[in-house]
């Protein structure tokens, strides 16, 4: 059933959304967007690839039902659309190392590459169809995240929850051909699920890596919901009791046009170089630069860190302990800085140093601050300035006024890593010439299998 204008007369956001994706077609980007795509993906699956043993990588594959043929990346196990986006999500962020979109403070890639490599075992996708719902999956989760989030919100609720399942969905519904009817019902359907709470934080607990996961699933099953015909409240996002209103307080915005002027917002996504927060991310560079002049980090007397205000606020970004496990020091900028600085690089091993008797001086003569340059700029940029004041009285300080992102080339090498490891160097060559290939892919679902180890089984329902 189709319903047009809303009562006050005007078309609803998420139909407006639904019929500008719809609409798009791969060949409407140009080779840059495309390439930043399979950059993504490919980053995305290093960091699957890599965190697939951590402990809340097992939990989310563990509990994966056995039915279904989609995969679970890095394992044998075949399990439904739905938990396998989950179980692939949670891996996805199990580093905390994922692709970061900052001005929607949000992680859009760990919801739609889940839901996209799921779907496209469920039903044929061609490769280009793949890549062209992701590019939009991240343009609408990035828009509706900029529109929504304010430093205020992201304090309580987790921005990749609150907006990611809604690009995942309409990333979903571009890549089934879903009608505009229904891709308009699962942004709806998608938008009743946005959660996730910034308590774990403060608590220590592991919540936050299972939020993609959520995401992810609830995703695949608002498309599934609006494929059978189930009919989405429209005005969801600008309702009174919509999207806005609930948790920004606030109308929503006239409108939320995807790709102005040309512009796509996965370009402005960037991929981490550090394995923590991104707000630790340019601190953390500042500092190894500091460390590569410093002599002996016994020396330092007096550490002062100047961030946007944005980084400040954020929870567990200005923690100076006690750090109960490596989420809450990788969420720390004073501990990654404090780190970086005495063990003189920047490395996953430094975030299981939580008892470090260097690190955590260091931690405690730690001030963080708010600069006003690096706030006026941010989103557009992340700037961070680290000064080391020496017992000699001399001081060492580095500024960096944005993030440096991890290159193509990183990407790949750590793709490579991470990827032959787990599944061989042969089948990790082979995967990535299948995404680098990905817009001549007739069946995109070649992917996901490639991600698979061989002799699959079914997945078990009890922890193993």
């Amino acid at each position: 059933m189709t319903i047009g204008p809303t009562r006050s007369g005007r078309v609803s956001l998420s139909r407006l959304l639904a019929q500008s994706a719809l609409a798009l077609d791969l060949g409407d980007f140009g080779p840059d967007v495309v390439a930043k795509a399979k950059i993504c993906l490919l980053d995305f699956l290093s960091c699957a690839f890599e965190a697939g043993n951590h402990p809340w990588s097992r939990q989310a594959v563990a509990i994966a039902q056995a039915c279904g043929s989609a995969t679970i990346i890095g394992t044998p196990r075949l399990s439904s659309s739905a938990d396998a986006a989950f179980a692939n999500a949670v891996m996805g962020h199990g580093l905390v190392r994922e692709d970061m979109h900052a001005a929607s403070i949000s992680h859009h890639g760990v919801v739609i590459w889940p839901t996209l490599l799921a779907l496209s075992e469920q039903t044929p996708i061609h490769g280009r169809r793949l890549l062209a719902a992701a590019i939009i999956g991240y343009e609408t989760g990035a828009r509706i995240g900029r529109a929504l989030l304010t430093s205020d919100l992201a304090r309580l609720y987790r921005p990749t929850g609150l907006v990611a399942p809604l690009g995942a969905a309409l990333a979903g519904s571009f890549a089934l051909g879903l009608s505009e009817d229904a891709a308009t019902s699962a942004i709806a359907i998608a938008a009743n699920t946005s959660s996730g709470l910034n308590e774990w934080a403060h608590a220590g607990g592991s919540d936050m890596y299972f939020h993609p996961g959520f995401a992810a699933s609830n995703a695949i099953r608002a498309v599934g919901l609006a494929a059978a015909g189930a009919f989405g409240s429209e005005t969801i996002l600008e309702g009174e009791a919509g999207l806005f209103a609930a948790y920004r307080r606030q109308a929503a915005p006239e409108k939320i046009v995807l790709f102005p002027d040309g512009e796509s917002e996965i370009m402005a996504v960037y991929n981490k170089p550090v394995p923590a927060c991104n707000f630790a991310q340019t601190a953390a560079q500042a500092a190894l630069r500091v460390a590569h002049e410093l002599a002996d980090a016994h020396e330092i007397d007096r550490i002062i860190i100047r961030a946007p205000e944005a980084a400040i606020r954020y929870p567990g970004c200005d923690s100076t302990g006690p750090y109960r496990n490596a989420l809450q020091a990788k969420m720390s900028i004073p501990f990654s800085v404090a780190a970086t600085l005495a063990k003189g690089e920047i490395q996953e091993q430094n975030y299981a140093r939580l008892d470090d008797a260097d690190i955590l001086r260091l931690v405690s003569v730690t001030d963080l601050t708010a600069d006003d340059a690096f706030t006026a700029a941010f989103p557009g940029k992340q700037g961070a300035d680290v000064m080391v004041h020496l017992s000699d009285g001399r001081t060492i300080r580095h500024a960096l006024p944005d993030v440096i992102a991890a290159t193509p080339a990183d990407i790949r090498t750590r793709f490579r890593a991470a990827a032959g490891r787990t599944i061989g160097e042969d089948r990790a060559d082979r995967l990535a010439q299948l995404i680098d290939g990905c817009e001549r892919l007739g069946d995109a679902s070649v992917i996901a299998t490639q991600c698979r180890l061989d002799k699959p089984e079914r997945a078990s329902r009890s922890a193993s």
